[in-house]
């Protein structure tokens, strides 16, 4: 049996799909990715799949690039005639999703968030609307990370309530993200607030930024840093200069980018993430709770799952720095057993809810159920 994922980036499979695609190659599943190549896609052979590359528009809306990316995965499609479609990400999931139903591959969706695109009504928003609309009628299943995401594509007519089921999130593998207790305080030089995320205004980079000064000014043994991609393709993306100039500032740190988030993590105290950006929910809280860091992030859609309020971190205002200085604060007032009780807490809840093993499994049944009723189909027709 052939699987076909197709994601906006190889960067997005390894990081966040790496569980899955082994689970089933070990399954005996022939997968194929398609994705944009970049900078990770020798990566991709130590995961046992085959690669086709193909480039899309990710932040663009002109319909003929977006019609020419539908025609070349219908052609993929009815080379490599797979038995079932999973699509991540907008543009694979809408764009994959009609060419597939084109060729008569049973599709399996992800909605990883909606995006900056859902923060504010407008034409476009509307635009993308339609076509979740149109991508996500003969869907198969649906998966979302987040309970509001899915009542908000239910209430709006976007999917059948049938096929709409929740996931927690993009599960978290544990073993990689082991626990690993805080540094002592005598042992460490700062106390670090760490924000990891891809360098967007959406992401409350600016907030976090501006309550680091006004933490700086009361907790001088504090220090607040960033990591994550700059100058990202994206509407909301904060240029490099930017951050170089909070950086002058001494507001922040820049620590840059890291292919081992799980090392960085251990090296911070408390892990922040006051975004506003629709999350489904935030893989690096999920990573940070796993290794044992309490957390700070926003009362808001896919946020909130990750944190439960004075048990594993607090939950701040979106878009209000003061709010987030204040929860910084209460965060550094806490003695050193309060905040491991919340690091242990934070750990079970992700053992509990968030393993990568629950969200495998879910994919695994489903991709079962069509393989058996696909060779039910083929014996009638016998």
């Amino acid at each position: 049996m052939k699987v076909v994922i197709v994601l906006n980036t190889v960067w997005n499979v390894v990081n966040f799909r790496s569980g899955l695609i082994r689970a089933l190659v070990a399954a005996g599943y022939d997968v194929l990715v398609v994705a944009p190549p970049d900078g990770y896609v020798t990566r991709l052979a130590t995961l046992g799949c085959r690669y086709v590359p193909m480039n899309m528009d990710n932040q663009g809306t002109h319909p003929v690039r977006d019609l020419l990316l539908v025609f070349r995965l219908i052609k993929l499609f009815m080379r490599e005639r797979p038995d079932v479609f999973l699509g991540y990400t907008v543009k694979p999931n809408v764009y994959g999703s009609l060419a597939a139903y084109v060729v008569g591959v049973p599709v399996v969706n992800n909605v990883a968030g909606l995006g900056s695109v859902f923060i504010d009504d407008s034409s476009l928003t509307s635009l993308v609307r339609f076509l979740y609309r149109l991508a996500f009628f003969r869907s198969r299943e649906v998966f979302f990370q987040n309970d509001e995401d899915r009542r908000h594509f239910i209430k709006g007519g976007l999917v059948r309530s049938a096929t709409a089921e929740r996931l927690p999130g993009s599960g978290v593998d544990l073993k990689k993200f082991f626990f690993q207790p805080s540094v002592p305080a005598g042992k460490r030089c700062k106390f670090r607030f760490l924000l990891i995320a891809r360098m967007l205004w959406d992401k409350g980079v600016a907030e976090f930024v501006e309550a680091a000064r006004l933490i700086q000014e009361r907790w001088p043994e504090a220090e607040c840093c960033l990591l994550g991609f700059v100058d990202v393709p994206s509407p909301s993306s904060i240029p490099l200069s930017q951050i170089n100039q909070w950086v002058a500032e001494g507001s922040v740190r820049y620590l840059g980018e890291s292919d081992d988030v799980c090392s960085e993590i251990a090296m911070a105290d408390c892990i922040v993430l006051p975004s506003f950006y629709r999350e489904g929910v935030p893989h690096s809280l999920l990573e940070s709770a796993a290794v044992g860091r309490p957390l700070i992030t926003t009362d808001t859609d896919g946020c909130r799952d990750a944190v439960e309020d004075g048990k594993n971190g607090f939950l701040c205002k979106p878009r209000d720095a003061q709010d987030l200085a204040e929860k910084m604060e209460r965060m550094l007032l806490l003695t050193e057993e309060e905040r491991h009780a919340m690091a242990l807490y934070g750990r079970k809840k992700m053992e509990r809810q968030f393993d990568e093993k629950i969200v495998i499994q879910k994919y695994m049944e489903v991709i079962e159920s069509i393989k058996r009723e696909g060779k039910a189909r083929r014996a009638a027709c016998q």
